[in-house]
């Protein structure tokens, strides 16, 4: 019998395109998860393709993708705890993958998010699939935290749990494959603005934490990594080029990933 795989794909911004490509690359070698759990924007790419959607048609979305096709300024950015709205978000999501719950994906997915009043990692895997993308992906400061259920407050995943692998595992998954879109933590020039510092505290809480859990962890069986530089996950600007490193990260690693499922 086949042993079950399972993709925990990492957060990291527009980086995050990367897992497009990587699972391009999976789909064209035949390889196909079992299990997906997925934080921020790789809860956004790994929710999308559990729906059925093919990389292909993922690839076409985002090259022309606009930071106003997902997001506009909030007028009342204090009062409504966050600089951005994310209903373009959720229409855009919502015209690719239609209202769809867990329950209705192709492949069992998770995603985890960050509950802000608890100060706890938490995953969601029940509901309205979309709903929890976008709380998983809610960066803190920039998007206001979601209410789902019994959580009040649920923010960005990437916080606690930037490469969701142990959720993963708990969901079945005997051979695990980690994909850390956002690597080691790169040196930056100050910009002396506000949200750009804000934004620098989070990646250098976010980097040390996952440095920590990756190096004693043993639900992983393959931790990866794109070659992405110093692209920036703020911009959107190098996505064709993120997406070009991740196909190349899948097809450098499937013959490994296939001797992972078969030993």
């Amino acid at each position: 019998m086949r042993k079950k795989l399972g993709f925990a794909l990492g957060a990291g911004g527009s980086r995050g395109v990367a897992h497009i490509g990587f699972l391009q690359a999976m789909e064209e070698h035949g390889i196909r998860p079992d299990f997906i759990a997925g934080s921020s924007m790789g809860a956004v790419v790994g929710g999308v393709y559990a729906a059925g959607v093919t990389p292909e048609r993922m690839h076409a979305l985002v090259k022309d993708l606009k930071l106003r096709n997902i997001a506009s300024l909030n007028p009342v950015p204090i009062r409504k705890n966050g600089l951005m709205k994310m209903k373009r978000a959720k229409k855009l999501l919502a015209s690719v993958i239609g209202e769809k719950t867990f329950g209705d994906l192709e492949i069992a997915f998770s995603c985890v998010a960050t509950d802000l009043l608890q100060g706890k990692s938490v995953v969601l895997s029940e509901g309205n699939v979309i709903d929890a993308m976008l709380a998983s992906s809610a960066i803190p400061g920039i998007f206001a935290p979601a209410k789902i259920g019994e959580y009040e407050m649920l923010s960005d995943g990437g916080i606690l749990d930037r490469v969701p692998a142990d959720a993963v595992k708990r969901m079945g998954a005997d051979v695990v494959v980690a994909v850390d879109v956002l690597g080691s933590l790169m040196e930056k020039k100050p910009t002396g603005k506000l949200i750009n510092t804000f934004l620098r505290y989070i990646d250098v809480m976010d980097s040390r934490l996952t440095l920590l859990e990756r190096e004693r962890r043993e639900s992983i069986d393959l931790w990866l990594e794109p070659e992405l530089g110093g692209m920036d996950q703020y911009k959107l600007k190098q996505t064709e080029f993120a997406y070009k490193q991740g196909y190349a990260l899948g097809n450098a690693h499937a013959a490994a990933i296939r001797r992972l499922l078969e030993h």
